[in-house]
């Protein structure tokens, strides 16, 4: 009898015919996400399937995130980690190595580097010095703001999920496929909208629209930065003002998180508008996703254009 007695309770700790070994298998799979952006991404796939937090807040500037003791603990708990990959995130590697996580380190199974398939723009075709500013030597990446590319970034995240969980491939093919449906439906709506804009220019705080410029048809060459990551100097922001106004270009097009003095001054002096962009899901209001992001990208740049050409 005591034997009968060890076995069933042996069979109730490894969850045989009770009901929390099926609840165990449907816990949802903890993920990471560096940015808002890619978690949003990740849970429009994986949907109640995972558990996403982020690292990085959609209102700082992603090169100069400082992690936290609590992300650290994040990562530790984490199965997979979606990232920029590239050198946008400087801060993943002490985080990795901090949380000692190896499942998540590059290469092994629970990582997934969204650059991956992308065409990188800004290449360097030489070998980089500091003298140049803070050169990206991989190529710029802030590829994920060509809704072009989320594609392919959606598709990565679809394998992944796959690999991680292939019980649910069912439900992420079904999500896959509803949100490349309303992307190339809002894709073709915007190209519409920016149309009539082709070939305008437009001037940045710093260089990182060029895949949104791309998309668009628009061009960006000139900065207030002097150099990328370098603060507006009088010399810059005198011959900014100067190309502004001999080049009759409308606007300064500028994250939330970079300060507006400078932009400001300059636009009161030359009659050029500021814009506000998103780089980052929910970085504002109107931004609460990554479609609505892009709509409301597409949307400032296509009113300041309109009243320029006005």
């Amino acid at each position: 009898m005591r034997h009968l007695r060890n076995l069933v309770a042996a069979l109730l700790l490894v969850g045989v015919g009770h009901p929390l070994a099926s609840e165990a298998k449907e816990q949802p799979i903890p993920v990471v996400a560096t940015l808002s952006t890619f978690a949003d991404l990740m849970k429009t796939i994986g949907g109640a399937r995972v558990n996403v937090s982020t690292i990085a807040p959609a209102t700082f500037n992603p090169h100069f995130i400082e992690p936290k003791p609590s992300d650290v603990l994040k990562v530790k708990r984490a199965a997979l980690l979606i990232h920029a990959g590239l050198d946008l995130e400087l801060w993943r590697g002490p985080l990795l190595d901090a949380a000692g996580n190896t499942k998540l380190f590059p290469g092994q199974p629970g990582e997934l580097d969204l650059s991956q398939g992308i065409a990188l723009l800004e290449v360097p075709d030489h070998v980089v010095s500091r003298i140049e500013g803070d050169i990206h030597i991989y190529g710029n990446p802030h590829y994920w703001l060509n809704p072009e590319n989320a594609k392919p970034m959606a598709q990565a995240i679809y394998d992944k999920l796959c690999a991680l969980d292939p019980a649910s491939e069912q439900d992420y093919h079904r999500n896959l496929q509803q949100f490349l449906a309303q992307l190339d439906q809002k894709i073709s709506a915007w190209k519409a909208k920016l149309a009539p804009y082709h070939g305008r220019e437009l001037v940045g705080y710093h260089n990182e629209w060029p895949y949104l410029m791309h998309f668009a048809g628009l061009r960006m060459g000139r900065f207030l930065e002097p150099k990328p990551g370098i603060p507006p100097t009088p010399k810059q922001v005198q011959f900014i003002e100067g190309y502004l106004r001999d080049q009759r270009i409308p606007a300064i097009v500028q994250a939330t998180y970079f300060p507006r003095q400078t932009s400001d001054a300059v636009a009161k002096d030359t009659g050029a508008a500021v814009v506000l962009l998103c780089q980052n899901v929910k970085e504002l209001p109107a931004c609460s996703d990554y479609l609505s992001m892009l709509e409301y990208n597409v949307t400032q740049l296509v009113r300041v254009l309109e009243k320029g050409a006005s």
